[in-house]
């Protein structure tokens, strides 16, 4: 793995998930608590940025009143509006204290709904850098990661998931991503089996499955 061809792919580490105030924090802080998500990502993204990898966050955000999205939103969006979260200009939007963006880092504009690549310039971004790999994390593990991760796998970046550093609703939803879904479209990593590749210890062994005709 070559830090010069890879990102950290960051999802959302915003105050409204990451931070006790925000208004969807208490929805994923058991899991968030159980992984070490926020320290491990903090961990990797100090390491990562030594090693010479790039570090892209994708926030997501609204206009007040939700005016980029139907009138009428249903599934998890329905629950973005309804508690509120993620508005533009508010604290629960801004990145995280812990992963403000340093010289160096990219920040995507635009994410309105669950993939990370979906109505942003994260796909032209990465491909002018030339970037070939992609470490995910974020939130929520079986929603915005899982949707990025798929369309990184069929864009054909070199996609690894780093599981101990996603969060989600659930510690049931949080096994059934990063053990059913996760292993289909990446390659599952801790954080410190994917700095120990970046830093070019060999080769780790990972969950993946290969799946055969």
């Amino acid at each position: 793995m070559d830090p010069k061809q890879t990102a950290l792919v960051l999802i959302e580490y915003q105050n409204d998930f990451t931070t006790p105030g925000g208004t969807l924090h208490d929805a994923v802080k058991g899991v968030m608590e159980s992984t070490g998500m926020l320290a491990n990502t903090v961990a990797t993204v100090a390491k990562a940025r030594e090693l010479g990898a790039r570090v892209v966050l994708v926030p997501i955000t609204f206009a007040e009143g939700y005016t980029e999205i139907t009138s009428k939103p249903y599934g998890i969006l329905k629950g973005v509006v309804d508690s509120q979260s993620f508005r533009k200009g508010t604290w629960g939007a801004e990145i995280c204290d812990a992963l403000k963006p340093q010289a160096g880092d990219i920040v995507i504009e635009g994410k309105r709904g669950l993939c990370g690549f979906e109505s942003t310039n994260l796909d032209f971004i990465l491909r002018s850098l030339g970037v070939r790999t992609i470490a995910l994390g974020g939130f929520l593990t079986n929603c915005c990661v899982e949707s990025t991760m798929r369309t990184g796998y069929e864009k054909g970046y070199d996609v690894v998931t780093l599981t101990d550093c996603t969060a989600t609703l659930s510690e049931e939803e949080q096994r059934l991503a990063t053990t059913k879904n996760y292993p289909m479209f990446s390659r599952t990593m801790t954080h410190d089996a994917f700095l120990a590749e970046l830093a070019g210890e060999g080769a780790t062994t990972t969950e993946s499955r290969g799946y055969s005709a």
